[in-house]
């Protein structure tokens, strides 16, 4: 019952009484939980705080009711409407120039109307379908900005993860450089090494210092970005779970797959072309606006009608009327009103097209940018294993004095360029997978949880 008085025409779809779902996706987050930030946070675990706190989804989920309200508004135009009303009048009438004495009367009035549109040429056809066109448009947007909100959140959630695991790194380079030092000094002790064999390694303790101060920095400053990406408030203390792999399912799709997938599915060209249907449907309302209509009325007066004086006796009135309306002349303003309408419906159709061009080059960028960063990673992984095994050869020279520092200096210097190139490598494979489904509006937990 309660359903039926806040929805009595079924306006609201089906959506409003369910959780939004993203793609692929079988459940939605359970945003009346406490959000538990004692523990390390997934990437699903970080979506799932910004799907529920993010002001942007509210607002466009918030534009959905309203989108229906409008639909159910374009029902009731096939409805009668129906008043009634009742007043209490006294009436007294005086003449001080006759001997009449002074007339009153008191008495209550009561009536009824009942008014019914019972035919025109298409109007209310064309707004309810002008209606049910926005109510898409306003599901494909809220679907848009999810997307958009993803990509954000992932964005900001890799930058995170990669400036913590450079603070790793630089920490590892440090204690590898403090070890460094004390092997310089115990050679200088027994005459093995030079005193400038020392002082290079304290330079270059010196150094990763610095450099680890500064990546601890970076790793803050990235932290402090994601609290505000999900909506939370400043200073909320975070925890990430390692999620750095090399996964590259769905990728391996033909571009023109991703193109066609994308200018068939993406939420932002859907809600484009909604609102172009809504656009060509308000074309056919203002023409029809101006053609006849047939409207059906009945009335019920009792002691006079209203705003008017009582009779001197009781009386009762009814009237029934059918009444055919027809427009003759507007001084013009139905033709301006017309040309209004198909121009807005033309802008409509450019921002289709330019919605469509701006969507797809997204998913070419996303598509290059996602083949590319796989490539590194295999490189990068490379990369990381030489110098790894550079570095340990070198270490065992320099324990037994076959080398110098300065070769241990450049084996250390190489092994933490290619530690940079692996994180970098895998937060820009991970990222830039992620970015490819979301430009193709095809990112849910599926993809996330990969």
């Amino acid at each position: 019952m309660e359903r039926f008085q806040e929805d009595p025409l079924k306006a609201s779809p089906r959506e409003l009484s369910t959780p939004r779902l993203l793609p692929g996706d079988q459940w939605a987050p359970d945003c009346s939980a406490p959000v538990a930030l004692d523990r390390p946070l997934s990437l699903v675990d970080v979506v799932d705080l910004a799907l529920c706190a993010n002001p942007q989804v509210k607002a466009t989920w918030a534009g959905v009711k309203a989108s229906a309200a409008s639909l159910g508004e374009a029902k009731a135009a096939y409805l009668p409407t129906i008043s009634a009303g009742i007043s209490r009048v006294r009436d007294r009438t005086s003449y001080p120039d006759s001997d009449l004495g002074v007339q009153s009367l008191q008495d209550t009035s009561r009536n009824f109307g009942l008014n019914w549109r019972l035919f025109d040429f298409g109007t209310r056809s064309a707004n309810q379908a002008a209606a049910n066109a926005l109510l898409d448009a306003a599901l494909a947007t809220h679907d848009a900005t999810l997307q958009r909100l993803l990509e954000s959140v992932v964005g900001a959630y890799f930058d995170a993860q990669s400036a913590r695991a450079s603070w790793d790194s630089k920490t590892q380079q440090e204690q590898l450089a403090q070890r460094t030092l004390e092997t310089a000094r115990r050679r200088e002790a027994t005459g093995a090494g030079s005193q400038t064999d020392t002082l290079q390694a304290s330079t270059a303790l010196a150094k990763a210092s610095l450099e680890r101060s500064r990546a601890a920095g970076d790793w803050n400053k990235a932290l402090a970005v994601l609290v505000y990406a999900l909506g939370l408030p400043a200073g909320t203390p975070l925890q990430l779970a390692v999620d750095l792999n090399d996964d590259s399912t769905g990728v391996e799709r033909e571009l023109a797959e991703w193109l066609s997938q994308a200018q068939a599915q993406h939420p932002a060209i859907l809600a484009a072309r909604a609102q172009l249907e809504a656009a060509r449907q308000r074309v056919a309302s203002v023409r029809t606006e101006g053609l006849p209509t047939l409207d059906l009325g009945v009335n019920q007066y009792r002691n006079g009608r209203p705003n008017q004086g009582l009779p001197t006796l009781q009386s009762s009135e009814r009237v029934i009327a059918v009444t055919m309306s027809i427009p003759i002349f507007e001084g013009f303003a139905r033709s301006y009103k017309t040309r209004g309408a198909e121009a807005q419906a033309e802008q409509k159709g450019a921002e289709l097209l330019d919605i469509e061009n701006q969507v797809l080059m997204n998913v070419v960028k996303a598509h290059a940018d996602a083949v590319a960063a796989l490539a590194n990673l295999g490189a990068s992984d490379d990369l990381h294993k030489a110098a790894m095994l550079a570095t340990e050869s070198v270490r065992r020279k320099l324990d037994k004095g076959a080398t110098d520092m300065i070769e241990m200096l450049t084996v250390q210097a190489t092994l933490a360029d290619a530690e940079q190139q692996r994180i970098r490598s895998l937060a820009d494979w991970r990222s830039a997978r992620l970015r490819l489904f979301a430009a193709a509006g095809r990112l849910g937990h599926l993809q996330l949880a990969k």
